[in-house]
């Protein structure tokens, strides 16, 4: 099983959730996620400037086996997409908790962070999964 970062949150749909500095929220897929998929071959990024609902799906990755809708774990405005993964959407298979970042949110409620998993908890869910 791969290192899951401590600074991160997540669904339990395998989404990530990075709060930065200036209070956004990046968002991206789990390394377990992306190793499920297999090798992603594209990716629909959301519009900058949409707004997103908590649990919602706004983003789609594709691989060779199947595609899987990302659910955005706040509520927001979208503020910043990865257009690097139109070119390249293996990046994410590569490096799924740094340069495969998918969208950058602004949350209306960071609070709804709360409500997500801990690396520990998200740790926990694997292994229920694999059993």
């Amino acid at each position: 099983m791969s290192e899951i970062p401590g600074d991160l949150r997540f669904l339990k749909s395998h989404e990530w959730a990075r709060v930065e500095g200036d209070g956004k929220i990046t968002v991206g897929i789990s390394d377990h996620a992306q190793g499920l998929l297999g090798d992603l071959v594209y990716v629909e990024l959301p519009n900058v400037g949409d707004r997103v609902e908590a649990g919602n799906a706004c983003a789609v990755v594709e691989s060779v086996k199947a595609a899987s809708d990302v659910y955005t774990p706040v509520t927001g405005k979208v503020v910043e997409v990865n257009n690097a993964l139109s070119d390249k959407p293996e990046t994410i298979n590569e490096d799924a908790y740094g340069d495969g970042w998918i969208f950058v949110i602004e949350a209306e409620e960071p609070d709804q962070l709360n409500e997500l998993l801990g690396p520990d908890d998200y740790a926990e869910l694997l292994e229920e999964d694999d059993h």
